[in-house]
């Protein structure tokens, strides 16, 4: 059985893409789960709505990347997705926060991830593009399936018919004069 591979899929861009879709989907489904607690642990009580807002966002970004083709898109959805969560995080700073340490980690982590995300999203969109013109090489190809060796007498075994005759309505020609 043979199967056919998007060449494309195998690159070092599509599996980190669909690490990224995994992670999001995890990463989802804790701030829709646990949206008190998160906020509680990095100072941010009072916006729980919006973490799990952000987590429904997370989870369907996710899925988007892990069930598309081409998940370009859906990683600059990520990347979009990674500003708006270090605006939020950013307002955690506002004022006294008794938190600030676990929110400087946290938004830490989110910018690494970004990070990751423009890495991924740079490399997708250079698998995309083609070589530039001239760079294709086919002076080793004779457009023979078997090579040109192979295609050395080929037509030696064809015989054409005795009684073949070319029908008149496809003779251009008749008695040196273009047929009427």
């Amino acid at each position: 059985m043979t199967r056919t591979v998007n060449p494309r899929s195998r690159s070092a861009h599509d599996a980190l893409a669909r690490g990224l879709g995994w992670f999001s989907i995890g990463l989802g489904l804790a701030e829709i789960l646990a949206p008190r607690a998160l906020c509680r642990a990095l100072g941010l009580e009072g916006r729980e709505a919006l973490v799990q807002a952000y987590g429904a966002r997370e989870v369907a970004t996710g899925a988007a990347i892990l069930m598309s083709h081409d998940p370009t898109p859906w990683i600059w959805g990520r990347v979009a997705g990674d500003a708006l969560d270090l605006a939020t995080l950013a307002t955690g700073f506002e004022g006294d926060n008794p938190r600030a340490g676990s929110l400087a980690l946290a938004t830490a982590a989110v910018a690494g991830v970004t990070l990751a995300d423009i890495v991924c999203v740079q490399g997708l969109t250079a698998d995309k593009r083609l070589p530039p013109p001239g760079r294709y090489e086919y002076h080793h190809r004779s457009g023979f399936p078997g090579g040109l060796a192979a295609a050395h007498g080929a037509a030696r075994d064809f015989a054409v018919p005795r009684d073949f005759r070319i029908p008149d309505a496809l003779r251009p020609w008749r008695d040196g004069r273009p047929a009427a």
